[in-house]
């Protein structure tokens, strides 16, 4: 049993991992904003300045993962408690890979050298950036304040991103077949839309790990998915 002074020193030791995991998310945030306008523009300074920040997100995860493992250590948390410092540490880990998803988009902008732009399907990457962006935000909402209800529908949301994927999937390959010289824009871009596709799905990740912390029992309904026929057909890495 915790000794009120124990309780005190549990509670301070979370707050913290909630703070610092908000401190990541934010920043996590902002690497996908800064990503995509660095791609809109074209803007190679701003991609190496997206790529040089992902280092501070990692030592947060890091951080992270040292005060929940010490705190574990130190107060032997149970139940519910138990739960809230796991849920941290896995919450540091798919804002972690976001923020290198944020990077290999980064990272694409400065090896374009096409003069072919797009003007459509820039939007449809942007408007697949905002949706996920919104489902990050209302993810890390919904770990803040242990709300089950509101990281199911983040959960649920992700069918969304996967159909406007696939929408771009498409009309990159009717460029690609339309004019050879528009190929390797293309082929960036098609990646590109792979790494924010596949945020979502550390957005749904958060999802499930906020909805065990809050119910004490996982999500068993298999993901909500779009359509995946068609991006299956390429192969992607990041």
């Amino acid at each position: 049993m915790m000794t009120e002074h124990t309780m005190k020193a549990f509670d301070a030791d979370l707050q913290d991992l909630v703070r610092l995991v908000a401190e990541m998310g934010g920043r996590a945030e902002k690497q996908i904003g800064d990503a995509l306008d660095a791609l809109e523009r074209r803007d190679v300074v701003q991609a190496r300045r997206v790529v040089g920040e992902d280092a501070r997100i990692d030592a947060l995860q890091r951080e992270i993962e040292e005060k929940a493992i010490l705190t574990i250590a130190r107060r032997q948390p149970m139940a519910v408690d138990l739960r809230e410092i796991v849920a941290a540490m896995r919450v540091s880990n798919d804002l972690e890979r976001i923020g290198d998803l944020a990077k290999n988009i980064a990272k694409r902008v400065v090896v374009l050298d096409a003069d072919f732009h797009p003007q459509q399907i820039l939007r449809g990457v942007e408007h697949m950036t905002e949706l996920v962006l919104t489902q990050i935000k209302d993810v890390l909402d919904s770990f803040a304040r242990r709300d089950s209800t509101k990281a199911l529908a983040v959960w649920r949301g992700d069918e969304e991103i996967d159909a406007v994927n696939n929408s771009l999937f498409r009309e990159l390959l009717t460029y690609m077949m339309e004019d050879p010289r528009n190929i390797s824009f293309c082929i960036h871009l098609l990646f590109c839309a792979k790494n924010i596709e596949r945020m979502g799905d550390h957005a749904t990740n958060i999802a499930e790990t906020v909805y065990f912390m809050a119910e004490g029992r996982p999500l068993i309904d298999e993901r909500p998915k779009g359509d995946t026929t068609a991006t299956t057909a390429v192969p992607f890495t990041g």
